[in-house]
């Protein structure tokens, strides 16, 4: 099945499956604000979602960001698909390294939900609906660093948040392992998710591509994407 987890106006890409999936990592929120008044936004997705992102320098060495995004693949030809949505703030400290280079450093809080519909495992168990839906909360830190010039920047950031689900509602049976059980089990992990940004155009209007992977410390086999790419517009002023 094809199933993206939203992140909403914020977790990322698109992939097909046959499996259940709870987690897709969102495009990370790059601004790399160097001084106060300084606003960046970014319109970013794929075949498989949508984001927008902002941050602004409202303070010497201080920004605020906020992110959010849906997640809405095409169903299989089968009826299987999924669905979800995040909302995503963040406060945190900015510093210019020199004339180019700039380190940021972000709490993030987000939170949203997410459903996943898979009607064909209603022919190997006719008693259930073949649905899982739960919301969840990610909180955690990431950390930017990044060149920057009018006309071209790049940046290396890494999220290390804590994921956590709550509300597990549903009867979805695969592989004969009931997933809401299985999600319940697993309701709390820990990631790692680095990414590399990279933008280029005119002055105050770029090109950004993002490629990111998630790592779950927690349990590896947990049922979530990984690997991820989205490309968007990115203004600064």
């Amino acid at each position: 099945m094809k199933f993206k987890l939203l992140i909403f106006l914020a977790v990322g890409l698109g992939l097909t499956s046959c499996n259940p999936k709870f987690y897709t990592p969102n495009t990370h929120n790059v601004p790399l604000i160097s001084k106060k008044g300084e606003t960046n936004l970014t319109l970013s997705g794929n075949g498989n979602q949508v984001e927008v992102q902002g941050a602004s320098g409202i303070a010497e060495n201080f920004a605020i960001s906020i992110s959010g995004g849906l997640f809405i693949p095409p169903d299989l030809d089968n009826g299987n698909g999924g669905s979800g949505k995040f909302l995503e703030l963040g406060a945190g400290y900015f510093t210019p390294l020199d004339e180019n280079w700039v380190f940021e450093a972000y709490g993030i809080f987000g939170f949203g939900s997410f459903e996943n519909h898979l009607p064909s495992t209603k022919d190997v168990n006719p008693q259930t609906s073949g649905d899982i839906s739960a919301n969840l909360v990610r909180i955690g830190i990431q950390p930017n660093i990044g060149y920057k010039s009018p006309y071209f920047s790049a940046a290396l950031s890494s999220r290390i948040v804590n994921l956590s689900y709550s509300n597990v509602e549903g009867d979805l049976i695969f592989e004969n392992v009931n997933q809401p059980d299985y999600l319940g089990e697993n309701s709390s992990s820990l990631l790692l998710e680095p990414a590399l940004t990279v933008r280029g155009g005119l002055e105050k209007i770029k090109l950004q591509l993002q490629y990111g992977y998630s790592l779950n410390l927690s349990n590896k086999d947990f049922r979530q994407d990984k690997a991820f790419l989205t490309i968007g517009l990115n203004c600064n002023f």
